[in-house]
């Protein structure tokens, strides 16, 4: 959901899907927090969460500026997907249901570990990734969010 703030400024909202939320949907929310400023809203969520934030997604991100240690795991929840400007799955595998009216993305982002790639080289790359891709929203969802 778009909020309007008293000044006429709209702030657009955005929810980041992955499968387990520990990793990929994790790091675009922290990425778009990090360079949006506060002036997108970014959540994260996934189809079948898992327990725990992914130690190497936490330190790629730790290495621009990006703290995620504090957030956890969580499964979509119906009245913010349905609330939300966009939502954007992240790989192949998760799958969103949303609402008529809600718009949904696909990034098919890297996958280094499919040209053995593992451990925080992978998770570099993914970041790097995803980064690009976030800053190309940013842009989209309009110029006085930069």
């Amino acid at each position: 959901m778009t909020v309007t703030a008293p000044d006429g400024t709209s702030t657009p909202s955005v929810l980041f899907v992955c499968v387990r939320n520990g990793g990929k949907s994790q790091m675009a929310a922290g990425l778009m927090r990090h360079a949006a400023h506060g002036r997108v809203t970014a959540h994260s969520a996934g189809t079948e969460p898992g327990t725990a934030i992914n130690a190497l997604s936490a330190e790629s991100l730790a290495e621009v500026g990006v703290d995620i240690s504090g957030e956890s795991p969580k499964a979509i929840d119906p009245a913010l997907l349905r609330d939300v400007d966009l939502v954007v799955t992240l790989g192949r595998e998760a799958k969103v249901d949303a609402p008529a009216g809600t718009t949904v993305r696909n990034w098919d982002t890297d996958e280094p570990s499919e040209r053995g790639i593992d451990g925080i080289e992978r998770m570099r790359l993914v970041r790097d990734d995803i980064a690009v891709r976030v800053s190309k929203l940013i842009g989209e969802l309009g110029s006085d969010v930069c």
